[in-house]
């Protein structure tokens, strides 16, 4: 079979990986790809958020499955325009992606549900929003409501950094529309987790566990990030944590979207706070998480395209997901300056190492070819993947691996993983 990836960055890498190792598929094709897709894949230059294009793309070219890797797309209706030409496609429809596409739906849908996340109020306006943090308590939250990178989240301790940061996502629309709308949020403490799980509308079925780490620099200081890095499975999710999710959480997601009549089927990642109450919603996505997907997906022992077809199919409940018993690391390295100002087109060298070593990984993030090197071309530029029997070789390994890579500007925290030993 054919099969078509939409997207361009690590997490498409690493599904595309996975993809390859069907038995199944015969080719496949990434739009738009990155330098290190296209040693699996063909890449066509569509872009991700060209739907109609890339709907006639899989028309044409006869595509058995489409798999889409990106919020965006999702967000907009990518796989409701697949459909209306009849076309097989992985991930929910926009009526369902609403689910990360807004913030404050989730939290209502939560309320609704009672599905235990945090205490919330949601503002339309900037008046409105610093009135409420007169009386508000420190530290708190604020949330874009729309899509924003994965940066549209701010920690602020005091109402000064609160008024600042109504004022940087409502005033100065740093994150353009995402910040139309806001969610003002308690501060809740405790361990961050992620959980990734496949949907077919009814049932689900819950991959491994990972952790990331989205702050720019060492000791998870610095400016948020898409994601620096991260580790499965993480040893914070324990088998307590599981039954209770399992019970408040994940099914009961699940047959909210179906009472609200938006039938989820694709991938709900849960981000978790593993509170002193108890394990608490932070946010859903609608898709794979990257970095996350660069450290499950090599641990996954199933053939995907057929969890793929039975979540399309709604028969998800015959599969049975597996996943090695062993551990996973990816450091990401990044072009000096990320998250915010940073230079592209620099040479990468050193890529011949990882096609001679088993369990090591390197996913491509933001690279392009030019003058016939690769380059980079984004802030996270390459996911350095290594797995071991256990956290602590996984985490030995992608650290050394990540000296086998060179480019000018390289930056990475020296950190990932470090909170299991």
């Amino acid at each position: 079979m054919k099969v078509l990836v939409v997207g361009g960055g690590g997490r498409e890498h690493a599904i595309v990986r996975k993809i390859s190792q069907s038995k199944k598929v015969d080719k496949i094709y990434c739009a738009p790809g990155n330098a290190g897709i296209a040693e699996l894949a063909e890449c066509v230059n569509i872009g991700a958020m060209e739907l109609d294009k890339l709907a006639e793309f899989a028309e044409k070219n006869q595509i058995d499955l489409t798999v889409i890797g990106m919020d965006d797309p999702l967000c907009a209706g990518v796989v409701d325009v697949f459909e209306a030409k009849g076309l097989r496609v992985f991930g929910p429809r926009k009526n369902a992606a609403i689910l990360e596409g807004s913030k404050a739906f989730s939290k209502d849908l939560m309320k609704k549900y009672d599905i235990p996340t945090a205490a919330y109020e949601v503002f339309t306006s900037a008046e409105d929003a610093l009135r409420y943090l007169e009386t508000a308590s420190y530290p708190t939250v604020l949330k874009a409501d729309g899509l924003a990178l994965g940066k549209g989240v701010l920690i602020c301790m005091n109402k000064e950094e609160a008024v600042e940061g109504v004022k940087e996502l409502m005033t100065d629309k740093k994150f353009g529309t995402a910040g139309d709308r806001i969610v003002i949020e308690e501060f809740m403490t405790g361990r961050e987790v992620s959980v990734l799980s496949f949907v077919d509308g009814k049932t689900i079925k819950i991959m491994t566990s990972a952790q990331d780490h989205k702050r720019a620099k060492d000791n998870d200081e610095g400016l948020n990030t898409g994601g620096m890095g991260t580790f499965s499975p993480s040893p914070f999710y324990t088998a307590e944590v599981d039954e209770f999710c399992k019970k408040y959480i994940y099914q009961k997601t699940v047959d909210a979207m179906a009472s609200e009549g938006r039938e989820f089927k694709g991938i709900i990642f849960f981000g978790l706070m593993l509170t002193e109450k108890g394990p608490r919603v932070l946010e859903y996505n609608a898709r794979f998480g990257d970095p996350e997907t660069q450290v499950v997906l090599p641990r996954m022992k199933n053939d995907i395209v057929e969890v793929f077809e039975a979540c399309i199919d709604g028969t998800l409940d015959k599969i049975d997901i597996q996943f090695e018993d062993n551990a996973a690391v990816c450091v990401v390295l990044a072009s000096e300056g990320y998250p915010e100002h940073y230079e592209k087109g620099k040479e990468i060298t050193g890529f011949e190492r990882f096609a001679k070593e088993e369990n090591y990984f390197c996913f491509h993030a933001g690279t392009k070819f030019q003058d016939g090197k690769i380059v980079t071309n984004g802030g996270r530029v390459l996911g350095i993947t290594a797995v071991g029997k256990d956290l602590f070789e996984a985490r030995a390994n992608a650290y050394k691996a990540t000296e086998w890579i060179d480019f000018e500007g390289k930056y990475m925290r020296h950190d990932i993983g470090k909170a299991i030993g």
